[in-house]
């Protein structure tokens, strides 16, 4: 989905969150064009949370707190206090996004259903980015035929505590 660039010019709250969400998607995108599987799978430092075959992750269930991903490939996952602080591999946040965009739209458009441990992640940078782009492809749809009551409808995602408690229009740019 190409950025619509006359969005900028028009004050509402749909320009605003259509706006955001694309030009973030532009900039992002952008710099996963060239990403190769040694650049996605690098690890920053030992430990770094990264996606890996389901055999190798669960072989060390002293590395994370939980597994996401529904495949033969899963993302390890921090304890959600915010207590890890460990790095992440370019692998580790493709699958994060593309998790949290497949819920979110899931849980606001979709069935309702499935969440992140249902979502299949890649194995190599293509694939990911292709898999996070679909996701936000769908994400963006969606978003762009509300209008503007239904975007600052409180509680439309139904994913978290947050999407519960909040007007769309905050959900619809992260």
């Amino acid at each position: 989905m190409d950025f619509d660039w006359s969005m900028v010019e028009r004050p509402s709250a749909m320009a605003m969150v259509r706006g955001q969400l694309g030009f973030s998607w532009l900039v992002l995108s952008e710099s996963l064009v060239d990403l190769s599987d040694d650049e996605w799978a690098w690890e920053p430092a030992p430990g770094s949370w990264g996606v890996r075959p389901r055999a190798d992750a669960e072989a060390r269930p002293d590395r994370a707190d939980h597994l996401v991903g529904a495949g033969e490939w899963v993302a390890e996952w921090p304890k959600d206090d915010g207590s890890d602080e460990r790095t992440r591999t370019i692998a580790w946040l493709i699958a994060h996004l593309t998790e949290a965009f497949f819920e979110r739209y899931e849980h606001t458009f979709g069935s309702h259903t499935r969440s992140r441990d249902d979502v299949e992640l890649a194995t190599n940078a293509a694939d990911a980015v292709a898999a996070l782009t679909a996701q936000v492809d769908a994400w963006q749809e969606a978003i762009a035929a509300l209008d503007e009551d239904e975007v600052m409808t409180v509680g439309l995602s139904q994913a978290t505590e947050i999407d519960k408690t909040s007007p769309s229009a905050i959900l619809c740019c992260t």
